[in-house]
């Protein structure tokens, strides 16, 4: 069964600190749930994220990393749940292991002088940048913050009152799964979607021959968008 980006969101809106380094393009602020729920209708592009006159401004989140799979996840939030003056934020997550010791905000302080460190600032600031440059009326966060990956997830979603959490999803591995079970990567996005209070979507490309996305909920589970 398949079904577009608007009304799959209609149908879902009927349904219910460690060290870190960050940087903005834009200003501040954030929405809360009721906002989000109340304008919900106009996330998929359908409107222009006004209700009223008042505006409707939510924080969408994607968890991203070096995969490509947190990529499409990125740009499928951006193209298909922001609207204009919504903020994104990238979180990347550092293992406390891969991390320096030490780190700096990224607005005006540069980053850590550690590889590690340095590396994991570079991707999210790239990122945040290609996601301005292809949709400049939304305002974009990249965040890299150290520490484990669940907790960090949670933290931030309550800290930053996230309206919605995206997380990217690849394909599972047959043989993985027949000898070893889930992944620790499948887990981690059932978790979110199980536990966050959030709206939190995992999005996973199709191949080139299916065209879409498989969206998972805590509603709906690989279900089939076509977008």
């Amino acid at each position: 069964m398949t079904m577009s980006s608007s009304s799959f969101m209609r149908q879902l809106s009927g349904k219910e600190g460690w060290k870190s380094t960050s940087k903005r393009w834009g200003g501040g602020g954030g929405g809360n749930w009721k906002q989000m729920e109340a304008g919900f209708n106009n996330m998929c592009g359908g409107g222009n994220g006004y209700n009223g006159g008042l505006v409707m401004r939510k924080r969408v989140m994607v968890v991203v990393d070096q995969s490509s799979h947190t990529k499409h996840a990125m740009m499928w939030a951006l193209t298909h749940v922001t609207n204009k003056g919504d903020i994104l934020t990238l979180l990347h997550i550092v293992p406390h292991s891969s991390s320096s010791s030490s780190s700096h905000c990224a607005n005006n302080k540069g980053f850590s002088s550690d590889s590690s460190s340095s590396s994991a600032a570079h991707l999210a600031s790239s990122l945040g940048s290609l996601c301005k440059a292809c949709k400049p009326e939304v305002e974009v966060e990249a965040l890299v913050i150290q520490g484990p990956k669940m907790a960090t997830v949670m933290s931030q979603v309550k800290k930053l009152e996230v309206s919605v959490l995206v997380l990217g999803q690849k394909k599972p591995s047959s043989l993985f799964s027949c000898l070893c079970g889930r992944s620790s990567e499948e887990e981690f996005v059932e978790q979110c979607i199980n536990t966050l209070d959030c709206l939190t979507i995992g999005v996973r490309k199709q191949s080139q021959g299916m065209g879409g996305y498989l969206i998972s909920t805590r509603w709906q589970k690989n279900f089939w968008l076509l977008a």
